[in-house]
């Protein structure tokens, strides 16, 4: 019997765990009688290609690991599949289908069966029935079609002890995670029950042991993989487990492999940030749930929170310099119109984390949110994702409307690219982060910005834009200049082009930088800074990593501008006066680029 494992990633560099696990649960069982494949495909592979290379691997049982963002292509694909072989064995496990198995038997005629819960022993047992070893009414956790009657067996109970599973990780080819995501979990389960998450379905939270973490982990640190992402819902569930795999990371570092957390930053205590404040700069990441800021929208969702706890751990992290913080908000969740989320928005937003993800509600299946829908009046897609369109709080008009939202700030603030700018446009021109994004939303929307494929250059010019017809209309009040400089439109244009370039000139080295920012020329520049590289002193101030090499080298990873204003006072503090003055400031692209895309000096040459 020949058997393929495979699924559907939603990108080339995703790797799929549970597929993994599933091998390893039962590779004691290959022999002449059973054949494992396991092999990973993308939603961007087109159908046809997938179509080929199973048709010419010629199994008879292909089983699915099926997701919100992979279900449909994967439904084409198997409807194909049949028609060309009738007599292979189909079938499907994962999230998409363990919670309405039935209903999706029926909705899908071509599937043998469906593996719903843990899919480690059901799919072992599923094997042993094939090779005659057990009867299919045996096999706990399975759905399964007889004669045209459906049928589901009892579920499968829950894996107690978690190392029973074999680790995929102790013959690691590095080819198969060559540039890829290891997706890594230290337990199952959560502590929490957000009604708009799967895990609020399974009760309790099981742990690996430490020893069994730690082993895996060292086998992919020795393999060198680029990232390790743990899928765990709530790493920092239990602290002192979390503080000892994180002390044996940073014990470990092989100074390339990456790893990010998903972690509740209301339990962070003192003595972790303590534990934090000395972790080298990007080794950790952190995702943190917010999702909202209304106590009435968080009790609805069964989320306990504390706010004001956050805001102190997430302030305290970004002061360290040393952790990404990405944070997340969730859109149309209960008693939470656009005017509140707007709220929650700036609240969340003040935190001026790495990166701000606006994410809408997806009313996925098995939630508690989706079970009591009709509540809230909710009106969403009957087809995955499962996103929301309107509940009797937030209409569909706001939330295409902060859809647009989300595609600025992914553009203007989550890109790294306009840091200055953007800060500088909300701290002395707008009272509310928001009313920013907004009406830069507005903007895009208004031009038809939203239509096109903006590149580099233009998403420059479009803010410039911005800034002129909308930001210098409405907006004069709050700037601070010197009192020689008046205060009028041309001069409030000029400095923010400055800004702009700034942030143009900081993400590399550009020959031709645009018109529309008005270069300055400087007579015999290039030659004044090959001058200034040739000088040990400013090697060793300005570019260490370079010191004692020739100002030909060096060149390579530098770049000089001239500038009109004092930008780099207002780098260092947003709300520095703005003075007149002409001077050079000196890019270094040549470093870690985990905060900056480059370290920028003002110099004299």
């Amino acid at each position: 019997m020949k058997v393929l494992l495979t699924t559907l990633n939603s990108k080339f560099i995703h790797t799929n765990l549970a597929i993994r696990y599933i091998r390893e649960y039962s590779r004691y069982l290959e022999g002449k009688d059973y054949e494992l494949f396991m092999k990973e495909y993308t939603i961007n592979n087109s159908i046809d290609f997938i179509m080929k290379d199973i048709y010419k691997m010629n199994p008879d049982l292909i089983v699915f690991s099926v997701y919100i963002w992979n279900i449909e292509d994967i439904v084409r694909l198997c409807e194909n599949i049949k028609k060309i072989k009738s007599n292979i064995k189909i079938a499907f496990g994962g999230p998409e289908v363990s919670y309405d198995y039935i209903s999706a038997m029926k909705k899908y005629p071509f599937v043998d069966y469906i593996l719903y819960g843990e899919g480690e022993v059901i799919y072992r047992d599923l094997i042993l029935k094939f090779l005659g070893k057990m009867k299919i009414e045996e096999v706990k956790g399975i759905c399964h079609r007889e004669y045209g009657k459906i049928t589901a067996n009892e579920p499968m109970p829950l894996i107690t002890n978690l190392d029973e599973i074999p680790s995929p990780y102790e013959n690691i080819d590095k080819k198969e995670y060559e540039n890829k995501i290891v997706y890594f979990e230290s337990s199952r389960g959560c502590p929490f029950n957000c009604q708009y998450c799967l895990s609020s379905a399974i009760k309790g939270l099981r742990y690996f042991s430490v020893d069994r973490i730690k082993k895996d982990l060292k086998k992919l640190i020795d393999a060198r993989v680029s990232q390790i992402k743990f899928i765990d819902r709530t790493f920092n569930a239990n602290k002192k487990i979390a503080k000892d795999i994180m002390n044996f990371l940073i014990e470990n570092d092989n100074g390339y492999t990456s790893y990010h957390f998903e972690v509740t930053a209301h339990l962070i205590d003192d003595e972790m940030l303590e534990f934090l404040k000395n972790c080298k700069a990007g080794l950790f990441q952190f995702e943190i749930g917010v999702q909202s800021t209304n106590k009435k929208t968080l009790e609805a969702v069964g989320r306990k929170d504390d706010f004001e706890r956050l805001t102190k751990v997430v302030n305290t992290v970004s002061s360290y310099k040393n952790i990404h913080q990405h944070l997340d908000l969730i859109a149309g969740l209960p008693y939470e119109s656009y005017e509140r989320f707007s709220y929650s928005f700036d609240h969340v937003f003040k935190l001026k984390s790495e990166c701000l993800q606006l994410g809408f509600l997806k009313m996925i299946k098995g939630t508690g949110i989706r079970d009591r829908a009709d509540e809230h009046a909710y009106e969403y897609k009957d087809y995955p994702p499962y996103e929301i369109l309107s509940n009797k709080y937030i209409s569909y008009g706001e939330i295409l409307k902060l859809k647009d939202i989300e595609e600025i700030l992914e553009l203007y603030y989550n890109s790294g690219n306009f840091n200055l700018s953007t800060e500088f446009v909300i701290e002395r021109y707008y009272d509310r982060p928001f009313k920013f994004f907004e009406e830069f939303a507005n903007y895009f929307d208004e031009n038809a910005y939203f239509d096109l494929s903006n590149g580099k250059n233009r998403l420059y010019e479009i803010f410039l834009n911005f800034f002129n017809d909308i930001v210098l209309e409405k907006k004069f009040k709050n700037i601070c200049l010197d009192e020689d400089f008046s205060f009028d439109r041309k001069n409030e244009l000029e400095i923010f082009k400055d800004i702009l370039k700034f942030d143009y000139i900081s993400l590399g080295r550009s020959s031709s930088i645009p018109s529309f920012f008005n270069r300055i020329e400087v007579k015999d520049f290039k030659n004044r800074g090959h001058q200034f590289l040739k000088k040990e002193e400013n090697q060793k101030k300005y570019t260490p990593e370079h010191f004692g090499e020739s100002a030909k080298n060096i060149i390579r990873y530098v770049q000089f501008e001239e500038f009109n204003f004092n930008i780099i006072d207002l780098k260092e503090n947003i709300h520095s006066k703005i003075k007149k003055e002409e001077n050079t400031i000196l890019f270094y692209y040549d470093i870690e680029k985990i905060f900056e895309k480059s370290k920028a000096y003002k110099v004299e040459i």
